[in-house]
């Protein structure tokens, strides 16, 4: 037998006994991948949201949703988006994020994108599935959404909110027997980081009984540094004798982002005060948690007062006049005897 007729008879003697030893033992023959590895395990260790675009009825959120693996790879991995209404539980908007084949050690974040109205509170219900199958959830709950400031009126300059600094201060300039001339001035302060460009300030002041506009007036806001004060004042020629209403507000590019009001008490009988009423609103992003008997309950209508007193009743300290004059009544009657 030569060299080439061996080395064939042993080649195939060789693969008959592999064949023999798979049949006989089916788990002689292993995928080296496979171990004993438990199931790769997937859940939400953290999630958090961030404003992205703000437009004028609608805002953008960013979501961040870190996932932590641990095990062996999770295929097919998707992270669902819900934003829903708080106050009607209506769905507004709904992502999906197809993140693929997990394998990574530790944890990852995973980015999305919801739109909703820039009004109310809404619940962000983030889902993870692997291979169509719900694995983990993490709701959170997004409130003062109204507060985001549109992009197009981002600026940080406004009017300054001083306790005892005023915001809008009148001084009579000049006045005859007709007219007066008032000097307005009116202080604002750059809110950011970084130096703010030219905006528009415009005053109206308002006749107080009329409601009618007496006079007007345009200035230019120039550059303010960061942290920064300053006076922005405009004159203006006004009938004397009346109260007006001083009308602020500060355009950027046609678009109000901030307005106050003083006023100028010409009339020495009879004066007026600028309305001071101010609610704000703030975002906020927070953990959904509220439980069962989490509604508002009825202390405001406990605390309503009582509509059924009479109206006839004496103004000012009547009761404890009353009062006071039957103890002094006593006490003379009695001196008396």
């Amino acid at each position: 037998m030569d060299t080439r007729t061996a080395l064939l008879a042993a080649a195939v003697a060789l693969l008959v006994a592999s064949a023999v030893g798979a049949v006989a033992a089916p788990d002689a023959l292993t995928d080296p991948r496979e171990t004993d590895e438990p199931p790769g395990r997937i859940d939400v260790a953290g999630a958090t949201v961030a404003p992205g675009e703000v437009r004028g009825e609608t805002a953008e959120l960013r979501l961040g949703t870190d996932l932590r693996h641990r095990g062996s790879a999770v295929e097919n991995v998707t992270v669902r988006h819900r934003a829903v209404g708080s106050e009607s539980g209506l769905l507004v908007d709904e992502t999906t994020v197809n993140v693929g084949d997990v394998d990574f050690e530790g944890e990852h974040t995973v980015n999305g994108t919801v739109t909703v109205e820039r009004e109310g509170g809404y619940r962000i219900e983030t889902v993870i599935f692997a291979n169509g199958e719900r694995r983990t959830s993490r709701t959170t709950r997004v409130a003062g959404v109204a507060a985001l400031t549109p992009d197009y009126a981002d600026t940080r300059v406004g009017f300054t909110e001083g306790a005892v600094w005023p915001t809008v201060a009148v001084s009579v300039v000049d006045a005859d027997n007709e007219t007066a001339t008032l000097s307005a001035s009116l202080s604002v302060t750059n809110h950011g980081d970084e130096a703010s460009e030219d905006i528009d300030l415009r005053l109206y002041l308002r006749q107080a009984e009329s409601n009618v506009i007496a006079a007007e007036a345009t200035e230019t806001v120039g550059t303010v540094r960061p942290g920064r004060t300053d006076t922005v004042t405009a004159t203006v020629e006004v009938p004397d004798g009346y109260n007006y209403y001083v009308d602020a507000a500060l355009f950027d590019d046609d678009v109000l982002v901030d307005e106050t009001q003083g006023v100028a008490n010409l009339n020495p009988r009879e004066t007026i005060t600028a309305n001071e009423t101010v609610r704000d609103v703030a975002f906020s992003v927070e953990d959904f948690q509220r439980g069962e008997d989490g509604a508002a309950g009825d202390d405001a209508a406990d605390r309503a007062p009582d509509r059924d007193a009479s109206d006839d009743s004496t103004p000012g300290f009547g009761p404890l006049v009353a009062l006071v004059a039957l103890v002094v009544a006593a006490l003379t009657a009695w001196r008396r005897r």
